[in-house]
């Protein structure tokens, strides 16, 4: 799975902000609720437009943003 095929960034959707296959929830709003500790099953239960591939693709994009940011400031 490539988070390229999942996540998009649109300019007029939540202000330019990674969201999921162009729906209106951020990469952001996922990490949000993984890091106040619902698991990925309560986030897919919650909306149920959301796959679990969807959730790892918000991980890996994260990891990714992580590892440039890591190389640019090195």
């Amino acid at each position: 799975m490539n988070y390229r095929d999942i996540i998009t960034i649109e300019a007029d959707k939540r202000g330019g902000k990674p969201c999921i296959r162009g729906l209106r929830i951020t990469v952001y709003d996922v990490l949000d609720y993984l890091a106040s500790g619902m698991t990925p099953q309560e986030i897919i239960d919650e909306f149920d437009y959301l796959t679990l591939d969807d959730i790892h693709a918000c991980l890996s994009y994260a990891a990714d943003r992580e590892r440039k940011q890591l190389v640019v400031n090195a």
